[in-house]
């Protein structure tokens, strides 16, 4: 006879499947209100977006047809340049906001005084959020042609130009590497003190260790800092607005340009089309991003 068969309690995987199973769909319902809430806010104008950039409404008869005439101007000309400026400067200042943010995270974790710890990541804290018109203001003040520091040190005559390329990716510095420094501190954190004694326990130096452990360790993490920093600046309007206006071609100066009419009427529909342009572009950023963040916590939580 065979023996009789017991449910499975609670505290067993059996009962523990039951539960997971049944609280799925409350689950989604928990989550419904924000989903609801992403997709008024970002669903709608992304749809406004998308429907502008493929259609072309007659002014006369006023009808509205499909077309791919608005998203192969904004891959043309002027429009084109400032897509291509925009990812290069995009990609310089996350470059060396990464480089820059690492070296002073690593000099910040290392360091044996909390209280500079904490002032230099509550300082990262406000000068990552930190941009905009009041950033430019600070900057057209302190190093633009009749800046305190222009006069003092006489940047002029080194051949310094806060209204160019090379002025505005310093000043997008000025926000990616607080901004950079935040992301990276939790990562050096996780660097487990036993993997470096096990390392040297080994008769690894320092630099085996970083090459062989550290560095493929924190690798996601840097790479997603990056990213980050690259969206950032990839979005950026307001400061480059108020400091460069045209002179730097940048595709956010385009859109405003286009939608505002300052050169040409009639390229709102080019506008939208640029925009999603950059929403692509975006697109592509955090499908690389998210999957190295997950790879990242998996490795240092």
């Amino acid at each position: 006879m065979s023996a009789p068969t017991t449910p499975h309690p609670e505290g067993t995987a059996g009962g523990t499947t039951r539960r997971r199973r049944r609280r799925g769909p409350r689950t989604w319902l928990a989550a419904l209100p924000l989903l609801v809430f992403t997709g008024l806010c970002f669903g709608i104008p992304l749809g406004a977006i998308a429907f502008g950039a493929v259609t072309r409404t007659d002014p006369a008869t006023g009808a509205t047809r499909v077309t791919g005439e608005h998203l192969a101007r904004s891959l043309q000309g002027p429009y084109l340049g400032s897509l291509t400026g925009s990812v290069q400067l995009s990609a310089l200042t996350a470059l060396l906001g990464a480089v820059l943010g690492v070296l002073i995270a690593q000099a910040l974790v290392t360091s044996r005084s909390t209280a500079l710890r904490s002032a230099a990541l509550t300082a990262s804290g406000v000068l990552a959020n930190f941009g905009g018109v009041p950033l430019a203001f600070a900057f057209i003040a302190t190093a633009g042609i009749s800046g305190v520091v222009t006069r003092l040190a006489d940047l002029t005559g080194l051949g310094w130009d806060l209204y160019s390329f090379t002025g505005l990716t310093v000043v997008y510095l000025y926000f990616l590497i607080p901004l950079m420094v935040l992301v990276t501190v939790p990562a050096l954190d996780g660097l487990r003190p036993q993997w470096r004694e096990a390392a040297r326990n080994n008769g690894a130096t320092g630099w085996q260790f970083w090459r062989l452990v550290g560095l493929p360790v924190l690798t996601p993490s840097l790479l997603g800092g990056f990213v980050l920093l690259f969206g950032t600046a990839f979005a950026a309007h307001a400061t480059a607005a108020a400091l460069v206006g045209g002179s730097v071609p940048l595709v956010t100066l385009k859109i405003a340009d286009a939608l505002s009419g300052n050169v040409l009427t009639g390229q709102e529909n080019v506008a939208l089309a640029l925009g999603l342009d950059m929403i692509l572009i975006a697109g592509l950023v955090m499908a690389v991003y998210l999957p190295l963040q997950r790879r990242s916590a998996r490795w240092l939580r």
